[in-house]
């Protein structure tokens, strides 16, 4: 099933929700004005949201970013990737 969600009120993502792992796949694009700040505050309110959501026990944000505009994406994935009561996190960013 997709899910169509909003990050605080600016425009629409895609989720994927996979009822059958009880997971969800996050999915975002690096992009020129995001900085690397920015998307692991977005990566935190995502997390948030899905330590709620009933049929999320795994939540994995891949995060393309062809043009490598995140200096450091594996620092991103260490602080974020984790186990979190009930949520396992894990975080990709690739190029």
């Amino acid at each position: 099933m997709i899910q169509w969600t909003s990050y605080a009120g600016g425009a629409s993502r895609v989720d994927f929700l996979l009822p059958e792992i009880e997971a969800v796949v996050e999915v975002k694009k690096s992009r020129s004005g995001l900085s690397a700040r920015e998307l692991g505050a977005q990566l935190i309110v995502d997390i948030v949201k899905y330590e709620r959501h009933p049929n999320c026990r795994t939540l994995f944000c891949f995060v393309y970013d062809p043009d490598g505009r995140i200096a450091n994406p594996r620092g991103i994935e260490n602080d974020l990737n984790a186990k979190q009561d009930e949520l396992t996190v894990r975080v990709l960013i690739a190029s």
